[in-house]
């Protein structure tokens, strides 16, 4: 009588071929590139450009705008009669606010020179003293307004920042921009509103 046919033993439990294993590998090394070079993009995006907004407040007086600085010293928008003003809602955990920030610093100190257009800001729901350090490392010498109750914000209808208003020299609101903004773009923005006002 032939001895019973051997059988083979079973695999192990949680060994793989290493075909599969380096199968696994590759694979894994695939997603893992393709991950950074996605987030490799989308870090590197240039910033939202300009853009205009519907608003309730176009073609209105501006709300009274009338606050203390960061500095401590006190703010109201009829100071600025006479000159374009471009209030700027800001914080120092938005992404687009950091971006844009050299932009506004361009356009300020190109207008201080002219005499004829100024920006005011606006500290939209962060602390003082960020905005504070922020301003030291980065620059930007106009006033900074502490709206520490979001009445200011509330009053001008903003959603989120950054979000800029631009206010013609009888305090009427001509244009409403939200997202990262660019220096030339504000200064197509400005050169349509004085030919058309």
């Amino acid at each position: 009588m032939a001895p019973p046919p051997q059988l083979a033993d079973p695999p192990e439990v949680g060994s793989q071929s290493p075909r599969r294993s380096r199968l696994a590998v590759v694979v894994a090394l695939v997603v893992a590139v393709s991950l950074f070079g996605l987030v490799a993009v989308l870090a590197t995006l240039e910033a939202p450009t300009t853009r205009a907004a519907d608003s309730p407040l176009l073609g209105r007086r501006a709300p009274e705008l009338a606050a203390e600085t960061m500095d401590g010293e006190t703010f109201t928008l009829a100071e600025t009669q006479g000159q374009w003003v471009l209030v700027n809602f800001f914080a120092t955990w938005c992404v687009p606010c950091r971006r844009e920030h050299p932009e506004l610093i361009e356009f300020h100190e190109r207008h201080q020179m002219l005499g004829d257009a100024t920006v005011v800001g606006v500290i939209y729901d962060d602390e003082v003293n960020a905005v504070r350090q922020f301003r030291d490392e980065e620059g930007g010498s106009w006033p900074m307004l502490v709206d520490g109750d979001g009445r200011i914000a509330l009053d001008f209808g903003v959603a989120g920042v950054p979000e800029s208003f631009l206010i013609a020299p009888d305090g009427v609101i001509v244009a409403k921009v939200v997202g990262g903004v660019r220096a030339h773009e504000l200064e197509r923005l400005l050169d349509q509103a004085q030919a058309s006002y």
